[in-house]
């Protein structure tokens, strides 16, 4: 089985690419590379997750799950200078690269670190946790990230979360029901879903 993005250090040489890309209406600058998830781009399941994200009502620190480089916990954190954002991927390169793009595009209330899901996280009062999910790892690891989402959150907080209907979204909202209050299918576009489910 060739190696990909879910992998704690790739083997794959690095041969950096860094790009300018437009995301809730402001301008940022990435570098990526190989063996990270969407090399050349934002990929679309990520621009649509953040187009259609919308900060909740009460403040809280947002976590993003499976970060890859940082386009959506860098977004965000740029947004709400006054929340902090945690990014954590299992991906040593990814992480690097999340870490040098916050640094490039200037923003600083970040914490990243390296973690299989939250393996490496002690918080558990996140407002939101936002991912677009390490599909090639398995059923099983998606299943587990919502889970442990769930205990993750505060009361009255959120997941958000983007896949396509072939790779799995109606098994996503079925997992989902079991543990939180409130599931609502956001958008639906090109085959993609944007799922948000709320713990009440």
């Amino acid at each position: 089985m060739s190696e990909h993005y879910y992998t704690n250090n790739p083997s794959v040489e690095s041969k950096p690419v860094t790009f300018s890309f437009e995301l809730r209406g402001k301008q940022y600058r990435f570098t990526s590379d190989h063996g990270v998830f969407s090399k050349k781009e934002i990929d679309f399941g990520t621009r649509l997750l953040l187009d259609t994200f919308q900060f909740p009502s009460e403040k809280g620190n947002i976590i993003d799950v499976g970060c890859g480089y940082g386009p959506i916990g860098i977004t965000l954190a740029n947004e709400q200078p006054d929340i902090t954002v945690h990014m954590v991927d299992v991906n040593e390169r990814a992480i690097a690269l999340a870490k040098q793009n916050a640094n490039q595009n200037g923003v600083s209330n970040i914490i990243i670190k390296q973690s299989s899901l939250f393996e490496s996280v002690e918080e558990r009062d996140f407002q939101v946790v936002i991912t677009n999910p390490p599909i090639r790892a398995g059923k099983q690891v998606v299943h587990a990230l919502y889970e442990q989402a769930f205990h993750h959150l505060k009361k009255g907080g959120q997941l958000w979360v983007v896949i396509q209907k072939k790779q799995g979204a109606p098994s996503t909202i079925e997992k989902l029901q079991e543990h939180f209050g409130e599931v609502e299918t956001v958008v639906k576009k090109k085959g993609y879903f944007i799922i948000c489910a709320k713990k009440v």
